[in-house]
């Protein structure tokens, strides 16, 4: 007579996660002078595989010639590239899914963190460094874009860039376009889903104002391949409240626009003798409600007087207008005639070519440009973000100026980008995207501080030089609280700890800047899609409990 036994489901999971233990040291300790990134390798290996690619095959870890370079061909900010940060235990160019599953649960028994890696900015490096161990999963080779011109729609994997993106779209068509970020190396994985906002947003919105759906892998390597799948909640969260803190983004699918088959851009350049805290003062009121087809970036930047010793400010007005130029003069004419544009400051040219000259590449360069992927001149840098909700007087901006020339210590300084908001940016409600910052927004400020050579106090010297530029912006911009934008990431804002027990209420030290009413609601998301925290980092949206 066979004896049935049952067990109770608890008492199940305890015997499984026994067995695990008992387990997992036979895989990894049958060599035991083997490091945390040969035992990873290892790990990689045990998984389930393609037919004829294993795992490892797609992993380079310290000891391989190419590490280096596989790290320094995604570092952007040479800080994170010093000798004293933390290197990747690993770092996985993953080819298909099956590498990425791979890389989650080898991660998971190894106690690794994992950060994912799609290429951009990555402001404070966190697509690439860790305070703890980690490993890099590289997107780089996700980048298949597949485009449905009957439809208008485009899948576009995670590793894509943008540049890539805008390339393969004007090979299509010469009146559509996608409205994303000036800078073509910046990875679409990234970018889409902290926002993504750009030359045609006063027009068209942001990037996620345009995605229609999503693939995205979780914590157990599930992956969703729509929308209705993952979730409409999870839907929301990633289109803004970055893809990171839930699952590995693979595809998006995105809505294209319609553009002119011509438009027309300019750069003007004004000093202060020639008259540029008027014309800024007065940028202010015009530019968010100006025709919603033209789009008016500052750049402010002290410089040298030239004919005299010292300093001063120089303003240039860089526009990106949805059509020619008699209809732009029109406008400008009416709207904002101090300004003094001239048809000869004006060039016309295709969408596609206008994305060359607001990457700042050379005026005659050939959109093969944009497929560049690899950065040779990168260098040492801080950044943050601003939002303005109340014109600055004239005496506010004359005081800007001085203190950006005070901060300045040339030939390295701060300086700044406005871009203005209104238009389309006004309609879309705070809440229908994690992206909270619309209507009420005239226009958001990006602060810059450069530098060009290595060392720890030149660094200290720099950082405090840019964070008291950003303390004394402080009455001109938002309050309580003091927004960001969350793709241009700031650990001066506030970080949680390294590991799982990063709580609600932590978080919300940056929590409440980058998305105000939005976070909860990202929270409790997070609480049923990665209820265990794996896809964590300084600034990651945290589970409820």
């Amino acid at each position: 007579m066979k004896m049935k036994i049952f067990l109770s489901r608890p008492t199940c999971i305890i015997i499984i996660y026994v067995i695990c233990l008992i387990a997992i040291p036979r895989v990894f300790s049958s060599s035991p002078a083997l490091s945390l990134p040969e035992h990873f390798l290892r790990c990689l290996d045990t998984q389930p595989a393609d037919h004829g690619s294993p795992n490892s095959r797609t992993t380079v870890i310290p000891t391989n010639s190419s590490f280096s370079t596989n790290l320094m061909n995604g570092v952007r900010n040479l800080r994170f590239a010093s000798p004293t940060t933390r290197k990747p235990e690993a770092i996985v160019a993953a080819v298909t899914e099956t590498h990425i599953r791979a890389t989650i649960s080898c991660c998971k028994l190894l106690n690794l963190e994992l950060r994912i890696r799609s290429g951009g900015h990555d402001y404070e490096g966190f697509s690439y460094t860790s305070p703890v161990p980690f490993v890099i999963l590289d997107m780089f080779n996700f980048n298949e874009i597949d485009i449905n011109m009957t439809d208008e729609t485009v899948w576009v994997q995670a590793g894509a860039s943008l540049g890539e993106l805008y390339y393969n779209i004007a090979s299509k068509s010469k009146v559509h376009a996608f409205p994303a970020g000036v800078c073509p190396k910046v990875g679409a994985g990234g970018h889409f889903s902290g926002g993504g906002f750009g030359n045609l947003m006063r027009k068209h919105g942001l990037s996620i104002d345009h995605i229609i759906d999503a693939q995205i892998m979780d914590a157990n390597g599930k992956v969703y391949r729509d929308r209705r799948s993952m979730g409409e909640d999870v839907f929301w969260a990633i289109r803004g409240g970055g893809g990171g803190s839930y699952g590995v983004i693979l595809s998006w699918k995105i809505k294209l626009i319609r553009v002119p088959e011509k438009v027309t851009v300019f750069k003007l350049e004004r000093t202060v003798r020639e008259g540029a805290v008027d014309l800024v003062w007065k940028w202010q009121q015009v530019a968010p409600v100006i025709d919603r087809d033209l789009f008016i970036r500052l750049e402010i930047k002290p410089i040298n007087r030239k004919l005299s010793k010292g300093k001063t400010i120089k303003v240039s007005f860089i526009g990106m207008f949805l059509g020619l130029p008699e209809r732009l003069l029109n406008i400008t004419k009416q709207s904002f005639p101090e300004l003094h544009l001239t048809k000869s400051d004006c060039t016309v040219k295709k969408w596609i070519e206008s994305t060359v000259f607001w990457a700042n590449y050379p005026e005659k360069g050939p959109i093969q440009l944009l497929l560049k992927r690899i950065s040779t001149n990168e260098y040492y840098w801080k950044r943050t973000s601003d939002f303005v909700q109340t014109p600055i007087s004239k005496q506010g901006l004359a005081t800007i100026f001085q203190t950006m020339i005070d901060h300045s210590p040339l030939p390295r300084r701060v300086w700044m980008q406005w871009n203005p908001w209104g238009g389309k940016m006004a309609e879309i409600p705070a809440d229908a995207t994690p992206f909270v910052h619309r209507g009420g927004n005239i226009f958001m400020i990006e602060h810059f501080m450069n530098w060009y050579r290595p060392g720890d106090e030149l660094e200290e010297k720099f950082l405090a030089i840019a964070r008291s530029f950003r303390e004394a912006m402080a009455p001109f911009v938002s309050k309580n609280p003091r927004e960001a934008f969350f793709n241009y990431r700031d650990v001066d804002i506030g970080i949680t700890t390294p590991g799982y027990n990063a709580t609600y209420e932590g978080a919300r030290v940056y929590g409440d800047k980058y998305f105000k009413g939005n976070y909860l609601r990202l929270v409790k998301v997070k609480a049923r899609f990665d209820r265990t925290n794996f896809f964590r980092s300084q600034q990651g949206i945290p589970v409820l409990a």
